[in-house]
């Protein structure tokens, strides 16, 4: 490496995600990010990302300049995917040779960050909505300048502030993991409204019935991560230890696990979305 590192990081695009990433930085006493060495990069701030400049005396800029780019060791990329079409050019004329690229935009691939930021270390990620809590996860990969540069852990510390890290080898892969992870946040979702329209059509009024599906869906992720974390279940060991034979909960499995049933539909749906995704950063790569 030509320079020691700063640590100083400009985040372009501070919307939702981008001010959650801010949010988790600026509260860690320990492998955050100060106030100071954050720089916001935003045509106008607002909510949540302006509340946070306020408080804490983040810079803010409309555009990272060339001089500013110099002090910068790491540049977040924060912006919806048409947003990305638009900055990429000015910002691969400013960011130095050895500045840490990482992209959070769904779809885009390496190669269009290469071609933008040629011979610059790169880790694309891709965070679900969680994320913007800090309960998600994040699937990675790195270039090989990166990893030259043995720049991963650098790049994990600031990413799983919404949440774990996980690393694939191959790009291919990026596509089952958002068909998973990406997208199945919305499934969770589904379930919960489907498990309260059910529960409504069987006489529940349906405060109620919504009630009783949010705190079941919560409850249940909360107990398998508990048990995976500890070891001591898996989520087919809690599925079978709570379903007693010729009882409700097995009446209602015959029927959610027989012939195109749940495990039939998810995988298809998750199928669909890595089609999908592909599709999308094909389109996008292309463009890049």
């Amino acid at each position: 490496m030509t320079n020691q590192r700063n640590g100083r990081l400009a985040l372009v695009g501070v919307g939702r995600m981008g001010a959650a990433m801010a949010a988790g930085w600026l509260r860690k006493s320990e492998g955050g990010v100060p106030a100071d060495k954050l720089l916001f990069v935003e045509p106008e701030l607002q909510g949540p990302a302006k509340d946070l400049a306020d408080k804490y005396g983040v810079q803010h800029l409309t555009q990272l300049d060339a001089e500013t780019a110099k002090t910068v060791d790491t540049i977040i990329l924060a912006v919806k995917p048409q947003v990305m079409e638009k900055i990429l050019p000015q910002l691969s004329e400013v960011a130095g040779e050895d500045t840490l690229i990482v992209s959070v935009a769904a779809g885009i691939g390496l190669r269009a960050f290469e071609k933008a930021f040629p011979g610059r270390p790169i880790v694309r990620n891709m965070p679900n909505v969680p994320g913007a809590i800090g309960k998600g996860i994040n699937v990675a990969i790195a270039n090989e300048r990166a990893d030259e540069l043995k720049l991963r852990d650098e790049a994990e510390t600031l990413l799983k502030v919404t949440g774990p890290v996980e690393w694939l080898e191959e790009e291919r892969l990026m596509g089952a993991a958002t068909g998973v992870s990406g997208s199945g946040p919305a499934y969770v979702f589904l379930m919960a409204e489907a498990l309260a329209r059910a529960g409504e059509a069987e006489g529940l009024p349906a405060d109620l019935a919504e009630r009783l599906a949010v705190a079941t869906v919560s409850g249940a992720g909360a107990m398998l991560e508990q048990s995976l974390a500890d070891g001591s279940a898996s989520a087919a060991d809690l599925r079978r230890s709570v379903t007693s034979p010729n009882g409700t909960t097995q009446a209602a499995l015959d029927v959610l696990m027989g012939e195109g049933g749940l495990p039939s539909l998810i995988h298809k749906a998750v199928a669909a979305a890595e089609k999908r995704s592909r599709e999308l950063g094909s389109a996008k790569n292309d463009k890049g």
